[in-house]
């Protein structure tokens, strides 16, 4: 059972929930400050059981539905799937169960989030098709997470506001631009079997500058969204240190040596998440 829970949890990454997850919080946070909101444990669990079951479903199909070329890509052959250590149909057995299992937390959360839910598991699950038809691939993932801060906004408030679409929109880019590094592992084996990103398209060079431009407007997305907030120092200690982040990961990854992609893919990114969540919850209570 223990290798069982070890090998599911593999299969989803769940070390990867980092990316989006303080997200998420931040957001609930920011939406309890709001007039007439207050903090409830039971919308909080909501919220993060509904984040982990949407996250759970996305990853499992995306395994599921990339079976076929996982395997024949020397980086990907050793994943649960082509390793046989879980089979094709239990990967979408345990995708339907959590799909459904998000439907059913969001619909406790309140009608919005239940009418929406639909629309979130459509984005989250249709990620894994579009490296078949379009090099945007990247921007669809973004808007895969840039949906955990507003979920969990519209689960407190009901509405949206413009600080939170904000925030999402620097989510998305933000995912954006680390998933282009994190492709330029796979920049020959795309050309070959067809598949598209942006560095198959464009290369590693041209892949690293619109990264770096979509870091760059991300930070500018975080700018407006600390304003509207009237944010205060340990806020934008927060920033600082996630902009000092996301340019650290430009300079340890060159178009002649990706040797450190996933330091800056899975350490620093997860960092720059985690830092900028703590200190903006600290502010919001300062």
């Amino acid at each position: 059972m223990r290798n069982k829970i070890k090998s599911y949890l593999s299969l989803i990454k769940f070390s990867h929930t980092v990316f989006a997850m303080p997200f998420a919080l931040t957001a609930y946070f920011m939406a309890i400050k709001e007039p007439g909101q207050i903090f409830e444990w039971r919308t909080l669990i909501l919220v993060l059981l509904s984040m982990i079951f949407a996250r759970n479903s996305a990853m499992a199909f995306n395994r599921y539905t990339d079976r076929f070329i996982d395997a024949k890509n020397p980086r990907t052959e050793t994943r649960e799937i082509p390793k046989k250590i879980i089979t094709a149909k239990n990967a979408l057995i345990f995708t339907i169960i959590n799909s459904v299992l998000f439907i059913i937390s969001a619909s406790f959360i309140n009608i919005y989030t239940l009418i929406l839910s639909p629309l979130a598991l459509l984005i989250v699950l249709g990620y894994s098709y579009t490296k078949r038809f379009t090099f945007l691939s990247h921007i669809f993932l973004g808007l895969g997470l840039a949906i955990a801060p507003a979920g969990a906004y519209i689960a407190v408030t009901g509405t949206f506001s413009f600080a939170i679409m904000m925030l999402s929109a620097s989510v998305l880019l933000w995912t954006a631009g680390f998933d282009i590094i994190y492709s330029l592992q796979d920049e020959e084996f795309d050309k070959k079997y067809k598949l598209f990103s942006i560095p198959a398209k464009l290369g590693r060079k041209s892949s690293l500058w619109i990264s770096t431009i979509l870091h760059f407007i991300a930070v500018m997305f975080l700018l407006f969204w600390a304003i509207l907030m009237s944010a205060n120092f340990i806020q934008w200690i927060g920033i600082g240190v996630f902009t000092a982040l996301l340019v650290h990961q430009h300079l340890i990854v060159k178009p002649n040596d990706i040797s450190k992609v996933n330091i800056a893919f899975g350490t620093t990114n997860g960092i720059a998440s985690i830092c900028l969540a703590v200190a903006t919850i600290i502010s919001l209570f300062y």
